[in-house]
C-alpha cells in the first residue's frame, strides 16, 4: 500500500477549500487514490489543526486522520490577491470543492456563474449544512445538530439511556461520502457533455438519506422508532449478548440462517419452535428469544464462539476497541494499517486490481508546498516573495 502508484485518479487536479471534515474526508479519498489535491487554508489554518490532544508537532490527529497525501497552501481569500491566484490554481484544475457558508463565494465576485463563464469545464462542489435556500438554506450545519435534527438521535439510545448521538460522526463522514461520488458523477458525465458542473451535498440532507431503515418504516406504517439500544428494529437476533468472557454481537437476517445458527449452539429446536421460526415470531417474542440465546452463549468463549460461527457461515463478530480491531490478525494480513515516517492510517477501502491507493505523502504543515505550488504555476521566486509579503499568500507560519 505504500509504494508509489498510478491510481484511479492520477491526473486529477482538485482544488481544496475545505476544512474540518466531510470536505477533507472526501478530497482525502481522492488523494489517496492518485489526484493531485492542493489543500487552500486561510491564514489561521484549517481549525482541526488544533482540535487536540494528541497533537504530532502542534497539528491535531483529528487533522492528521483526513488529509494525507496532500500539499498545503495558505491563502487568503478575503483579499484581492489571494483571490488572484486562487483563479490561477483554478485554470489547470478538474474539481473545485469548497465547504464555505453559501454566498460567500459570490459576495467574493467568484461565485459559481463566474467560475463556469471562466472554466467551462470545472466541476465544484459544495459542502453545506442545508443548502443555499429553503428556510434553513444558509445556516450553520454540525454532525451532532444534523444528528438530532435529522431523527438520528432519537432513534439511537435505549429506554434507560435515552436518546443518544452515534458516537462517530456519521453525518460529516457520509456528506464526504456522497460529495466524492458526485465529484465522480459530474466527471464521467463531463467525458460526454465536455463541461463542468456545479453540485452540492449537504448534512442535512445527507443525514435524511441514511435514515434506512427508520425512514422506510415511517411511509409504511407511519410511526416514528422507539429506542431499542443495540435491537434491530426489523430483524431478531440482532443486537449484542454477553458470552463468558466478552460480548458479541450476532446478526440474523432470514429465517434459514437462525435454524442454522440454532443447530450450531446446539439448540436446533429454537429454529423449529413456533415462537421463533420465523422473523416475525422472533420479532414478536424477542426477549424470551434473548433468554434462551444468552443461557447458550453464557457457556463459550467470544472469540472462540465468533471464530466457530463466523467459519459455518454465520454473521458473528466479539465487541472490540479500536486498539484489538487496529491489531487483529485479519487488519494485518489485509494491510489495512498503512505507515509512513511517523503516520499511521487507516489504509483506503476501496480495493482495485490494478489501480491501487497509496500513501505518498505523510499530512502537510501549513502552508508547507506554498513556494513548490505556485512555481509549478509560473510564479517567480520574486512573486511569491511579493505575495507573502502583502498577505495575500501565507508563508509557513499560522496566524492565531
Amino acid at each position: 500500500m505504500s509504494s508509489p502508484v498510478a491510481g484511479a485518479m492520477t491526473g486529477l487536479r482538485v482544488i481544496d477549500l475545505t476544512r474540518v471534515l466531510g470536505g477533507p474526508y472526501c478530497t482525502q479519498i481522492l488523494a489517496d487514490h492518485g489526484a493531485d489535491v492542493i489543500k487552500v487554508e486561510p491564514p489561521a489554518g484549517d481549525e482541526t489543526r488544533d482540535w487536540g490532544p494528541p497533537f504530532h508537532e502542534e497539528d491535531a490527529a483529528y487533522f492528521i486522520g483526513v488529509n494525507r497525501n496532500k500539499r498545503s497552501i495558505g491563502l487568503d481569500l478575503a483579499s484581492q490577491g489571494g483571490r488572484a491566484v486562487l483563479m490561477n490554481l483554478l485554470a489547470n484544475a478538474d474539481v473545485l470543492i469548497e465547504n464555505f457558508k453559501p454566498g460567500t463565494l459570490d459576495r467574493w465576485g467568484i461565485g459559481n456563474e463566474v467560475l463556469r463563464q471562466k472554466f467551462p469545464r470545472l466541476v465544484h462542489c459544495r459542502i453545506s449544512g442545508f443548502g443555499g435556500d429553503g428556510p434553513r438554506g444558509g445556516n450553520p450545519g454540525y454532525d451532532a445538530i444534523i444528528q438530532a435534527m435529522t431523527g438520528m438521535i432519537a432513534a439511537t439510545g435505549s429506554p434507560q439511556s435515552g436518546p443518544m448521538r452515534i458516537g462517530v460522526p456519521v453525518v460529516d463522514i457520509t456528506t464526504g461520502l456522497y460529495a466524492a461520488i458526485g465529484i465522480l458523477m459530474a466527471l464521467s458525465e463531463r467525458q460526454r457533455s465536455g463541461l463542468g458542473q456545479f453540485l452540492e451535498t449537504t448534512l442535512y440532507e445527507t443525514g435524511l438519506a441514511v435514515m434506512h431503515p427508520h425512514a422506510a418504516n415511517y411511509f409504511m406504517h407511519g410511526k416514528p422508532p422507539n429506542l431499542t439500544g443495540n435491537e434491530h428494529p426489523n430483524l431478531v437476533p440482532y443486537a449484542i449478548f454477553p458470552t463468558r468472557t466478552d460480548d458479541i454481537f450476532i446478526g440474523v437476517g432470514n429465517d434459514g440462517t437462525f435454524r442454522k445458527l440454532a443447530k450450531e449452539i446446539g439448540k436446533p429446536e429454537l429454529g423449529t419452535d413456533p415462537r421463533f421460526a420465523r422473523n416475525k415470531d422472533r420479532i414478536a417474542n424477542r426477549e424470551a428469544l434473548r433468554r434462551e440465546l444468552a443461557a447458550v452463549f453464557a457457556q463459550f468463549g467470544a472469540e472462540p464462539l465468533c471464530n466457530r460461527l463466523l467459519a459455518a457461515g454465520l454473521p458473528a463478530g466479539p465487541v472490540q476497541k479500536i486498539d484489538q480491531a487496529l491489531s487483529n490478525e485479519h487488519t494485518i494480513h489485509r494491510g489495512d494499517v498503512i505507515a509512513k515516517d511517523w503516520y499511521k492510517g487507516v489504509a483506503s477501502p476501496i480495493r482495485m486490481e490494478r489501480s491501487r491507493s497509496s500513501l505518498r505523502h505523510t499530512p502537510p504543515k501549513f502552508s508547507q508546498h506554498t513556494n513548490e505550488v505556485l512555481a509549478e504555476f509560473g510564479y517567480s521566486s520574486a512573486e511569491i516573495d511579493a505575495l507573502i509579503a502583502s498577505g495575500a499568500v501565507c508563508g509557513c507560519e499560522r496566524k492565531r
